[in-house]
């Protein structure tokens, strides 16, 4: 079983490095595709990266030997490592949420809440929640980071007065970014839902009922995935603390590394645009017909609401056409 994880943690390792790198070099190349949630997918991949070069070698070798091998000092990055790199991606990916939120139900407040000195500072605010969380624990003052002798693996363990941030963690990493998820895909529905239905009185019904199949598989892709990359290693910690069984906290770790990989195709190669500048990149073309277009916000044909509707109904006074992801 170990000798397994090990060989499909490296396969995790591999797609997720030539995901994530495609996709930022995607990000670079491309100026049309540098906008607000594009910022946030950037950083939800370069942790993505950052997680498969500076954890999953590790789990690798660990799963390989059946052992730590690499020292103290590892044993104690390497985790502050993973619960971080974690931490920026849930928050990434709770941040990609808000962002399509905004946009559809405040689209006159879209660009006053999303400057680039603002769209900095959330993900400034992101990484430094993330990696400063870690600090109590890497100080022995709410848990350990160290061997954890039950799992055999470098993590989180009690320290002296029996206190330990890993449930804690766990739930609180699952459980918010699954409720901002929720709620914000569910108000977005509602929102397109209700537009689409006074938008059919003036077009056939067809078109629409596409464009709401679209966003519907979207939002199902997206939550199907957070729930099987994140609920099993959520359940495992909190319901079998003793490792009675060891099997599923293999499993739920790989799930947690299968998500470096994952995230890059849910939320960036479902949209025509990266999958064009994905060929581009790979073609080595500098000059794409991406980038002589005029740059707005995110935009794609998963749903064309018209502009007039949007002026009419929703931004009276919205500097900028809206199309929504």
């Amino acid at each position: 079983m170990l000798t397994a994880a090990g060989v499909f943690t490296i396969i995790i390792m591999i797609i997720g490095v030539l995901g994530n790198s495609l996709t930022i070099g995607a990000l670079l190349r491309h100026s049309k595709l540098r906008t607000v949630a594009a910022a946030f997918i950037a950083s939800l991949c370069i942790s993505d990266l950052m997680f498969c070069f500076l954890v999953l070698p590790f789990s690798a070798s660990q799963f390989f030997h059946g052992t730590w091998i690499h020292g103290e000092m590892l044993c104690k990055m390497v985790p502050t490592l993973r619960y971080a790199s974690v931490g920026v991606s849930l928050l990434s990916i709770g941040s990609i949420s808000i962002n399509r939120y905004i946009l559809i139900a405040w689209p006159h407040l879209y660009q006053t809440i999303y400057t680039k000195t603002k769209v900095c500072i959330y993900i400034g605010f992101i990484w430094a929640f993330s990696y400063g969380l870690q600090i109590p624990t890497l100080l022995g003052k709410w848990g350990v980071f160290g061997m954890d002798e039950k799992l055999g693996t470098c993590s989180i363990t009690t320290d002296k007065y029996g206190h330990s941030s890993k449930t804690a963690l766990f739930v609180i990493g699952y459980a918010a970014p699954c409720i901002v998820i929720v709620l914000c895909y569910a108000k977005i529905y509602w929102v397109v839902r209700r537009s689409h239905k006074k938008l059919e009185q003036h077009s056939t019904g067809n078109k629409f009922k596409k464009s709401e199949m679209k966003i519907t598989k979207m939002v199902l892709v997206i939550f199907i995935c957070f729930n099987v990359c994140y609920l099993p290693i959520t359940i495992v910690k909190v319901f079998d603390q003793d490792i009675e069984h060891a099997p599923l906290h293999v499993l739920s770790y790989l799930l947690i590394y299968l998500s470096s990989c994952v995230n890059p195709v849910v939320y960036v190669t479902m949209n025509k645009q990266y999958r064009r500048a994905y060929l581009d990149t790979l073609k080595c073309k500098y000059n794409s017909i991406l980038d002589s277009q005029q740059t707005q916000p995110p935009q794609s044909k998963n749903l064309n609401l018209s502009v007039s509707y949007l002026k009419n109904n929703a931004v009276s006074h919205s500097p900028n056409k809206t199309q929504i992801t």
